[in-house]
């Protein structure tokens, strides 16, 4: 058995930090902890982005909760994506309890019950704010990645944006895109053809089914007016506490789509309207990506060449992303190679693959004296997790087996009076529940379709006209020939005329 004190001062080196942190527990030594040897995170490097990982039922959505706590109390607000339905309860005291007791008596500070501010958010038709965005907002390139086109679909979508900005037609939600689809090849076909070049009907077709695939997953909730403004994620209450925003996401759980499109185009614009923080000593905001394998298992490539840019990029805007999947591999390496803080949780052997997954996860930390990675893996208890951080420098810290603190909010979710409670007291349900449905792309083109045809028709009636009038003088020429007497057609007639003449003249003689 390893000297617990050169153990002690072993993690008290490695996890030091002069700025502020958060404690998420003590490390252990074997199966036993060792008090006042506490894992803690500099705040500063929060927005590093992290991992947690673990077996169902090992307490991963308890440590994200701990996070998401400590967070809010530093100020920091935080985004939540709750695909299983069970963080509400941060708007909730915990209750302490024997077990809490005990842990907490280990780890060696006592538990605090504590309700955090608590925000709402919905994609669905579920309670909540509501999150929209426009097509517009999406821009062409990704737009066209979240549908997975070719380079000449993409093509055409980039000259349909062009064309809508051409001529001030907004581009708001998907009936508008489908419309303007139709029109490119439709009735609009020769002013495309003139201004933008030919555009294939086999191509646009492509696009509009893959438009009525994302739409049929429920992306047509999302798509439209009134956007969600990010800003409104960095909300701080009264008491200087960061607020923690819950995504209700337990009805797309089967629509992976829209999950991915709406990560997608809430990373994008964070990014595009977030300031450069540079190293700022805080996080601006925490965004926890929950059931995480949900974007990454059906992406494209072009679509995780975009996820991987944007976890490079979005850590100078002074955002954090964190996943929360089962299986390290079920995160791309790219993607991984960025995590700075790791949680690991137990992991289970059943079979040989999961043996093999367990060794190549035990390769992602860093070598221990006092842990057989691979080993520790299967043996965690529930609560219990690897950690392996970025200190103040940003260079890891010692991989430390922890005995991770208690949440301080309800583990549990809240009760629906308890829910409609919390809704009422919301300050963005007024700001975005209400839909907008302003003039755009479909109603201008629906409308300039309606002229044409409108046009059209008046003029094919008043040649209709102009040639029942023809028709109609030459039937009445015709009417009048008809109706002479054919007696007198015949008497005068020349060569009767001639003959009569000729008569009288011989009779003159």
């Amino acid at each position: 058995m390893a000297n617990k004190q050169d153990f002690k001062d072993y993690i008290n080196t490695g996890y030091t930090t002069k700025g502020d942190f958060i404690n998420l527990g003590a490390a252990m030594l074997g199966d036993e902890t060792v008090k006042d040897a506490y894992v803690k995170i500099p705040l500063k490097t929060m927005n590093r982005h992290g991992l947690i990982a673990g077996a169902t039922g090992t307490g991963k959505t308890k440590t994200l909760q701990i996070l998401a706590e400590n967070l809010s109390e530093k100020g920091v607000p935080v985004l939540l994506m709750d695909v299983k339905g069970d963080l509400s309860g941060i708007a909730e005291p915990g209750e302490n309890n024997a077990k809490i007791e005990e842990r907490h008596a280990a780890i060696g500070f006592p538990y605090v019950a504590k309700k955090f501010p608590a925000e709402i958010l919905s994609l669905s038709n579920q309670e909540g704010v509501r999150l929209r965005a426009t097509v517009s907002e999406f821009g062409p390139v990704l737009l066209s990645r979240i549908l997975d086109l070719s380079d000449v679909q993409s093509g055409i979508v980039s000259v349909i944006f062009k064309y809508c900005d051409d001529h001030k037609m907004p581009l708001l939600d998907l009936n508008d895109f489908k419309k303007i689809l139709q029109y490119t090849t439709d009735e609009g076909k020769e002013e495309f053809t003139n201004e933008y070049g030919r555009i294939s009907t086999a191509s646009t077709g492509v696009i509009l089914r893959k438009v009525i695939t994302l739409e049929q997953q429920g992306a047509d909730l999302f798509f439209g007016e009134k956007s969600f403004d990010p800003q409104d994620l960095l909300r701080i209450d009264e008491n200087g506490m960061g607020y923690i925003n819950i995504i209700r996401l337990t009805d797309i759980q089967d629509r992976p789509k829209l999950f991915s499109t709406f990560m997608l185009s809430l990373l994008a614009e964070i990014y595009a309207t977030f300031p450069e923080q540079g190293d700022s000593g805080r996080p601006e905001l925490v965004i926890f990506v929950d059931e995480a394998h949900l974007i990454f298992n059906q992406a494209s490539k072009a679509l995780l060449n975009q996820i991987e840019s944007i976890v490079k990029l979005i850590r100078s805007k002074g955002v954090g992303l964190y996943f929360v999947t089962q299986n390290p591999t079920d995160v791309p390496d790219a993607v991984l190679s960025q995590l700075g803080l790791k949680v690991q949780h137990a992991l289970r052997a059943f079979t040989a693959k999961d043996r093999k997954a367990i060794k190549l996860t035990a390769e992602n930390y860093p070598l221990s004296d006092y842990y057989k990675t691979d080993e520790v893996l299967t043996q965690l208890g529930i609560g219990e997790a690897l950690i392996s951080a970025l200190n103040e420098k940003g260079i890891p810290t010692p991989l430390a087996r922890t005995m991770l603190r208690a949440p301080m909010s309800r583990m549990d979710i809240l009760t629906d009076s308890e829910l409609s409670d919390l809704l009422k007291t919301s300050k963005l349900i007024p700001k975005y529940n209400q839909v907008i449905n302003r003039e755009s792309a479909y109603e201008m083109l629906t409308e300039k379709i309606e002229t044409a045809n409108t046009k059209e028709a008046k003029e094919k009636a008043q040649e209709e006209k102009e040639a029942a009038k023809k028709t109609a003088s030459q039937k009445t020429t015709s009417s009048r020939k008809s109706t002479v007497n054919p007696w007198i057609k015949t008497i005068s007639s020349p060569t009767v005329i001639r003959s009569i003449l000729g008569i009288l003249s011989k009779m003159m003689k």
